[in-house]
């Protein structure tokens, strides 16, 4: 893999890819300049073929999850219980409930590790967590576990106005 410097220190020039190919996963598209495109595409195309090596490997395991009983407008049920030294209190009632989950088997879950390593946390519009190694398992892989490599296209856009950068359009194809 060709180290770029592309004019940044270290600490700013990893977190830059890092945040780009973040984009490019969530998005699946990004608008960037040729020199950055094509370290990203060497990171993204890396991630892929992790994602797609590991995609099967988990097992379906039974868990007992204890939730709070919600009545039918959606609020937790409570139930008078007494403690021990008399007083009077609210308390929440349980249910148990066995749950199919997926379990990763060990290199599954190091590919993941591996992953999370290469992009940020991002959340979207309403604040809620989005997980893009779950996206990269489940919706991007499957697309490409017939191909072998080349999972980005980098589209040459011409030249931006004021410097003179070479822009392109990076995506998964």
């Amino acid at each position: 893999m060709v180290n770029r410097k592309l004019g940044r220190t270290t600490d700013i020039r990893l977190s830059m890819l890092k945040n780009l190919t973040t984009d490019l996963i969530w998005h699946e598209q990004i608008e960037t300049t040729e020199a950055r495109a094509k370290e990203v595409k060497a990171i993204a195309d890396s991630l892929i073929s992790l994602a797609v090596k590991e995609k099967d490997n988990f097992e379906e395991v039974d868990v007992k999850v204890s939730k709070a009983k919600l009545d039918s407008k959606g609020n937790k049920e409570t139930e008078l219980a007494k403690s021990k030294n008399g007083k009077e209190f609210f308390k929440v009632v349980k249910e148990t409930k066995t749950e199919k989950r997926q379990k990763d088997k060990p290199s599954r879950l190091n590919a993941r590790r591996k992953i999370m390593t290469k992009i940020n946390k991002v959340k979207d519009e309403d604040g809620n967590n989005i997980d893009l190694t779950n996206k990269l398992f489940n919706e991007i892989a499957p697309r490409y576990q017939t191909r072998v490599g080349g999972y980005t296209q980098i589209i040459k856009k011409g030249q931006r106005r004021g410097d003179g950068a070479e822009t392109v359009i990076l995506k998964l194809v």
